[in-house]
């Protein structure tokens, strides 16, 4: 991709601005809840100060519109990434201007500083270009680290690049352009994706491009009613989209001239109502009643993806089963999380709702790689190029 990485350049005495993704969860006392996004990126981190580097890092946090709102502060994060390194991270009381260049000048190689959250300034969505200039004036290396931003056109994603003289990629970033290419571009035979989540419009495009990777797709959660009613089957009130029959359709029918072996559910799991309390029961996928509503795969379903699974060398993971955040119809997601985890093949997952059935099984260090980014991750699979990406080939 011509792409630099941060363990191919050097570092000793430069100042560093380190893009990542510290946009972690808080809880309404604003604690860190999660800290997987801060700990992802230690790697890279710890190899800059280990070459001497003068670290500058920066972030955005949750969606404070270009205003500045102390519950969107970065201040736990500079917290929680101090109690990680052994070592206090000062936070800066923004993220440019004078007396944050000043700050950074004071630091010694090895030190570490994050900026206040980028996201408190309208320029950084609007990738101004000004505002880039800005930020940049106190680099002499750009890193991006934050895959899971690098499909926005932001200031601090995009527009820096064109004003700091060397840009890599961090190791975060390394792993998750490694792993994507291994699973898509030279996989190892057979292939399978499993593609869920409420909406096909969401994942038209993806499912589009996967049908030139796989040779198995499996296709679950609210989107695969779209499918089954383009075959005809009776889907009662399951989630479906009416206007988007005909592509399921023209999909299913592509993936026939493909020889890609296409999976549908073949039970499901109903309810009368969308509600955790609802009546629930089994019934064949073609038999959905009237007033009722797909919520989960069945157990036929969910023995016949795992058969499905059985022999992939290559799995790719996507999107709930079911409605995964009500524990009555999470058995589909959690079944997959599982088979996808004792799978001998080399298994890639994305996804905020992925990820956590993964987790509440209690086997993420199972899975080959967990990508950190949702959006991006997705616009990946459908074959778009990442602004975040593209800003870093040749810059060498």
């Amino acid at each position: 991709m011509d792409i630099k990485y941060v363990d191919e350049i050097e570092l000793k005495g430069k100042r560093v601005w380190l893009r990542v993704d510290f946009n972690v969860p808080l809880d309404p006392e604003g604690k860190i809840t999660d800290d997987t996004r801060i700990r992802s990126v230690l790697p890279t981190i710890k190899y800059c100060r280990e070459q001497g580097a003068v670290l500058t890092i920066a972030s955005h946090l949750g969606r404070p519109k270009g205003k500045v709102e102390k519950k969107f502060s970065l201040a736990p994060a500079a917290g929680r990434l101090g109690e990680l390194l052994g070592k206090g991270v000062s936070l800066l009381n923004d993220c440019l201007g004078p007396e944050v260049e000043k700050a950074i000048s004071e630091l010694k190689p090895g030190e570490v500083a994050l900026l206040e959250n980028l996201r408190f300034h309208p320029e950084e969505e609007k990738n101004d270009p000004d505002f880039a200039r800005g930020l940049a004036r106190s680099a002499d290396i750009y890193i991006n680290d934050a895959f899971a931003v690098s499909h926005r056109a932001h200031a601090s994603v995009e527009a820096i690049t064109r004003y700091v003289g060397v840009c890599a990629a961090g190791l975060l970033m390394k792993k998750e352009l490694e792993s994507f290419a291994r699973a898509m571009e030279n996989p190892q035979r057979p292939m399978v994706a499993v593609i869920g989540g409420a909406k096909v419009s969401g994942k038209l495009e993806t499912l589009k491009n996967i049908l030139k990777k796989v040779d198995k797709l499996i296709i679950g959660g609210g989107m695969a009613f779209t499918f089954l009613k383009a075959q005809g089957y009776q889907v009662g009130k399951s989630l479906t989209e009416e206007d988007l029959r005909e592509k399921a359709a023209e999909i299913a029918e592509s993936a026939r001239e493909r020889g890609v072996k296409l999976y549908l559910p073949v039970d499901c799991v109903i309810a009368d109502r969308f509600s955790p309390e609802a009546e629930s029961r089994v019934v064949p996928a073609q038999e959905v009643p009237e007033e009722w509503m797909g919520m989960d795969t069945g157990p036929a379903t969910n023995l016949l993806f795992s058969e499905v699974l059985g022999d992939a060398r290559t799995i790719i993971w996507n999107g709930p089963m079911g409605v995964f955040e009500m524990e009555a119809f999470s058995g589909g997601t959690r079944a997959m999380a599982s088979c996808v985890a004792g799978s001998s093949a080399f298994t890639v997952i994305g996804g905020g709702d992925t990820i956590a059935a993964v987790q509440q099984e209690g086997n993420p260090d199972k899975i080959s790689f967990i990508s950190t980014g949702g959006g991006a991750f997705l616009e990946l699979l459908e074959g778009k190029e990442l602004p975040g990406i593209k800003a870093l080939q040749g810059k060498n």
